[in-house]
């Protein structure tokens, strides 16, 4: 997602809603920053959330302290953010797709009646310092997850 459907993603959030909860400054990291690095995040080859911020760290200049990024990963203020984020940003992606006559699934007039969802996610190593919790039978998700949808509105056209 470019750095303009980023934003305007958000805009149309803040838009959506006429008080959102989820609105409020965080000086220490904005919000537009918290999807960039988490989208960056996704998308980096690294091992680790603290290898994540060093790269960060070299590649972009951003120095941003591990305990203001990984708190901010745990907040529910973020959470429902990015649920407006998210919705937003699949409306203007199918309007792209729609406007350009794009559809890559046209030749399979038999998915026409179904919502096509597609998600890829991944689990992690924690780093050899992190304190970990033994409970029987559970993993930890590392939160990447990649959500792909295609509308039956775009998919009937």
């Amino acid at each position: 997602m470019a750095g303009s459907d980023c934003n305007e993603s958000m805009e149309r959030a803040l838009l959506a809603e006429r008080h959102p909860l989820w609105a409020r400054s965080c000086p220490e990291l904005k919000d537009i920053d918290f999807i960039r690095l988490g989208l960056l995040r996704c998308i980096s080859v690294v091992d680790s959330g603290r290898h994540f911020l060093q790269t960060n760290e070299q590649i972009y200049g951003q120095l941003l302290p591990h305990s203001t990024y990984f708190k901010s990963l745990k907040s529910h203020r973020r959470t429902s953010m990015l649920e407006a984020f998210e919705q937003q940003s699949y409306h203007l992606h199918a309007e792209t797709l729609l406007s350009q006559d794009i559809d890559y699934l046209k030749e399979f007039q038999e998915l026409d009646e179904y919502t096509i969802e597609a998600a890829d996610g991944h689990f992690i190593d924690h780093a050899c310092h992190t304190e970990k919790k033994q409970q029987s039978g559970s993993r930890y998700f590392c939160e990447s997850l990649f959500w792909a949808s295609q509308p039956k509105q775009a998919a009937k056209t």
